[in-house]
């Protein structure tokens, strides 16, 4: 079994700075992309920024200003680096990542965590 786990969230100040991380644990063979998504009231899930096993960055034209995403392979962890941060930006920050599990013959699962909550205070 595999699992990812998020942390960092919290209450921030608009214009603030937070830092998420995201580990994933268990029987990892390998770990391909990773990526944040957010969900806000009233909203669909949305991509953040995404970054697969070599380093390549993915991230919205929309959020590259302001949002950060790296990754430590040795640790099998992502973070998520936000500034500047928006009352829009309150949201579930989820993540995903891409796992293939010992013993499962290659197959990649979907992996979610459960969602760490940001709010940005005005």
């Amino acid at each position: 079994q595999v699992q990812v786990m998020e942390s960092g969230g919290g209450l921030v100040q608009v214009g603030g700075s937070l830092i998420l991380s995201c580990e994933a644990s268990g029987r990892i063979h390998r770990i391909g992309n990773m990526a944040w998504y957010r969900q806000g009231p009233g909203k669909e899930r949305e991509l953040v920024a995404g970054i697969a096993d070599y380093g390549i960055t993915n991230v919205p034209d929309s959020k590259k200003d302001r949002f950060s995403i790296f990754r430590d392979n040795r640790r099998n962890t992502i973070f998520l680096q936000m500034t500047s941060l928006k009352p829009e930006d309150s949201a579930v920050y989820y993540c995903n990542a891409k796992i293939v599990e010992i013993g499962r013959g290659g197959t990649q699962t979907d992996t979610w965590g459960q969602g760490t909550q940001v709010t940005v205070s005005s």
